[in-house]
């Protein structure tokens, strides 16, 4: 019978004094990083469901955050295409219509550049996108006065973030890129563009995201 050979146990060696320590560090590092990042708009969502004094109601109808999706979307028009991070630290209007932009449509666009307007030095907080249903391009009149307004082809995945959006809707997405509110057409585009405006300063009042420019 032939010996066997043995061979001597690999020994681990033990983690540097410190190392441990170090990796839990990094890691309180990092939730507090997370946490800073989504304090901002966790304040905002708390002034509307939470801190509402009796008798003061939203102008808009609050839904259950809705991611954007991941996917990329073409430009339109000769603009860039766009990505959800194109849409982060700012609050977004949304508008989905089809190129001809009907009367609905034209509402919806006047809605959301007077309530950005209103903003005033708070207005570069605010973004706007116009969801193209359908492969035309906008004419001129469409576009006639609304400068900024980024110009993409919507895909389905989008669409159906808004819960499919019917004509003439303005929907708003938070600074981290979740569609939290909508607010339904209205022939009196004056009071709709005021509730807006209402709900905008509101939120952000709360959320320090993008104060002082798109950071």
């Amino acid at each position: 019978m032939s010996d066997s050979l043995i061979l001597p146990r690999a020994s681990v060696a033990p983690p540097p004094p410190g190392a441990r320590a170090a990796r839990r560090r990094a890691r309180r590092t990092l939730m507090l990083l997370a946490f800073v990042c989504v304090l901002p708009v966790a304040a905002s969502y708390l002034a509307f469901y939470v801190w509402q004094p009796q008798g003061r109601v939203n102008h808009g109808t609050l839904l259950p955050p809705a991611a954007l999706p991941a996917t990329v979307l073409d430009g339109a028009g000769g603009q860039a295409a766009l990505a959800r991070s194109d849409l982060e630290r700012q609050w977004t209007l949304l508008v989905a219509a089809p190129a001809a932009c009907d009367a609905a449509c034209g509402r919806a666009l006047y809605v959301s550049r007077q309530a950005r307007l209103a903003q005033a030095q708070d207005m570069e907080r605010v973004g706007r996108v116009w969801l193209i249903t359908d492969g035309g391009e906008p004419g001129a009149h469409a576009l006639s006065g609304h400068d900024g307004l980024r110009l993409v082809r919507a895909d389905a995945a989008w669409l159906a973030a808004l819960g499919g959006a019917a004509a003439g809707q303005v929907f708003l997405a938070d600074p981290l890129g979740n569609v939290m509110m909508r607010f339904d057409d209205d022939t009196d585009t004056t009071r709709t563009a005021r509730g807006l405006t209402k709900d905008l300063q509101r939120l952000l009042k709360y959320s320090a995201l993008g104060r002082g420019g798109r950071e």
